[in-house]
């Protein structure tokens, strides 16, 4: 097959053995996983798809490519995700066994998509080049993965970036795909320049630093204009609690009280200034608000002693069409105590919040935690405090794009994600769970306020960087001044446009190809 500087071609000297190009698509998932937190750093993401490059380099057919593709995604996978088994069998009571079968089958199902980007480079080859069809071909995938069956986003390709403060400006105007994008663009030009010596790949090498030098430029720029922004904005004080209650014991009747105290006692901690936010996790009041009792006055009679209002997960409950309706909620009381406002969460997570085919798998009822299943809540209305508007989402939402969107052009002017992430003790999903949140602020240039029950809590300016973080299994307070700023985004505005291109991106080069193809026949 004829080198054209850009497309994947087979070696000169025939095909390595397969144990090499298994070894390279191994070495492909552990760089993925590798590229982020708690034990990996952004940087090596740059690199994580080259040696998959190289593996599938040899690939004679889509099958094999979709064999390598698969292994490499279930490295990747099972050491991102191994968590999952400690979640199902700390807090679902499940053996070992079958929480470890179904971290694998969870990620096994998460490598299809590795396995079917595999095999499109394959199947592209010697047709079109890799420098285009490689990010296209990615970031269409990444959003399948990322919407289909409720959706799984957790950790894509462009979240390793998190710390990358001039590199993630751009999520302002492409979301996270456009960063994904552009990795893996970069992967391509690396590895092309490692494989093939030609004045082609020297251009598009050039082509792609230069890229990468406008993104660089951007985000140099937009920091300053944000900086400058906030230096004129109206601030409000808040104070995030951590209150580090034990998952053993948090739902126990007779801890309750002890809970409120905890958390009572840390919001008066040190005094803020009137009209300020104090903002407790999720389900941080371990009983049914709506509930009149002794409980219930003490969380009431609380914003009066801070003189600030006080926003706080619950459970709550209403009728509904076959009984009763449970809520996984966040409450909004005044100053005076006065309820003025409720969030029901949205987006809630099977075999989490609610039980999917209960009736056909019954065993994994036992995987839904506190009083059942949950309901949805109707949408992602902003809970008014008087003239301010604040957007709620409440522990997973916080990695949903389409939530900050949905509350940022509602014209709330702060995010507040509120979550409990003692489920998943001192594994890497807090610190995964918090690198991604991050980009909530960026995207719709708000700033981001998170309380964690066991952490990591944290508050993060529209730029994406953090400004104060706690650790984790500490209880806690944290307090900042935070700008209120209202500045439009292209992603805020129009979502995922970057992706809708990549697909229409993605049927021109599938057309392109079969042209080529048939030129080739017929040649």
């Amino acid at each position: 097959m004829k080198n054209n500087g850009t497309n994947i071609n087979r070696n000169r000297t025939g095909k390595m053995p397969a144990s090499r190009d298994l070894f390279f698509a191994l070495l492909c998932g552990l760089l993925y996983f590798l590229s982020f937190p708690k034990f990996g750093f952004g940087i090596v993401a740059w690199i994580a798809l080259v040696p998959l490059f190289i593996a599938l380099n040899n690939a004679s057919s889509l099958s094999r490519a979709l064999v390598l593709g698969w292994a490499a995604g279930i490295t990747a996978h099972i050491g991102l995700l191994y968590w999952i088994s400690h979640v199902v069998v700390n807090y679902g009571y499940l053996p070992m066994s079958l929480g470890v079968i179904l971290t694998i089958l969870l990620a096994g199902y998460l490598s299809v998509y590795f396995a079917l980007f595999a095999a499109g480079i394959v199947y592209f080859r010697g047709r079109v080049p890799l420098l285009l069809a490689a990010p296209v071909l990615w970031v269409c995938l990444e959003h399948v993965k990322s919407v289909l069956f409720t959706g799984f986003p957790w950790e894509n390709l462009g979240y390793s970036q998190h710390a990358n403060l001039l590199f993630i400006q751009t999520a302002d105007i492409t979301g996270v795909p456009g960063l994904s994008f552009l990795i893996v663009l970069l992967n391509v030009v690396i590895f092309t320049l490692l494989t093939q010596k030609s004045k082609k790949s020297l251009a598009a090498a050039l082509a792609v630093f230069l890229l990468w030098s406008g993104v660089y430029a951007y985000g140099a720029l937009r920091l300053r204009q944000i900086q400058e922004s906030m230096n004129h904005a109206e601030r409000m004080d808040v104070s995030l609690i951590q209150g580090n209650i034990d998952q053993a014991v948090k739902w126990n009747e007779n801890f309750q009280a002890e809970t409120i105290r905890i958390y009572e006692e840390l919001s008066l901690r040190k005094a803020m200034a009137p009209e300020g936010l104090v903002v407790w996790p999720e389900t941080a009041v371990p009983f049914s608000f709506q509930e009149p009792g002794v409980l219930q006055e003490r969380v009431s009679r609380l914003p009066s002693k801070t003189k600030s209002w006080l926003l706080f997960g619950s459970i709550s409950y209403a009728a509904g069409s076959a009984g009763t309706d449970y809520f996984n909620s966040a409450f909004l009381l005044s100053p005076k105590g006065e309820l003025r406002g409720k969030y029901d969460k949205v987006h809630l997570v099977p075999y989490g919040e609610y039980v999917p085919l209960r009736k056909l798998f019954p065993f994994v009822g036992s995987l839904a935690s506190g009083i059942g299943d949950f309901a949805a809540g109707k949408g992602f209305a902003p809970l008014r405090m008087d003239s301010q508007k604040i957007g709620v989402m409440i522990c997973y939402e916080g990695i949903l794009p389409e939530a900050a969107r949905r509350y940022k052009n509602a014209g709330a002017g702060l995010l507040l994600n509120i979550t409990n992430d003692a489920w998943f003790g001192r594994t890497s999903a807090p610190y995964q769970h918090l690198s991604m949140s991050v980009f909530r602020a960026v995207e719709t240039r708000l700033c981001l306020a998170r309380a964690a029950n066991t952490g990591i809590s944290a508050i993060v300016d529209p730029t994406g960087r953090i400004l104060a973080r706690t650790g984790l299994f500490e209880p806690d307070q944290i307090n900042g001044r935070i700008p209120m700023i209202q500045t439009p985004t292209v992603y805020a505005e129009y979502g995922d446009w970057f992706v809708w291109a990549c697909f229409a991106g993605l049927a021109g080069l599938f057309i392109w190809s079969l042209k080529r193809r048939e030129k080739n026949v017929s040649g």
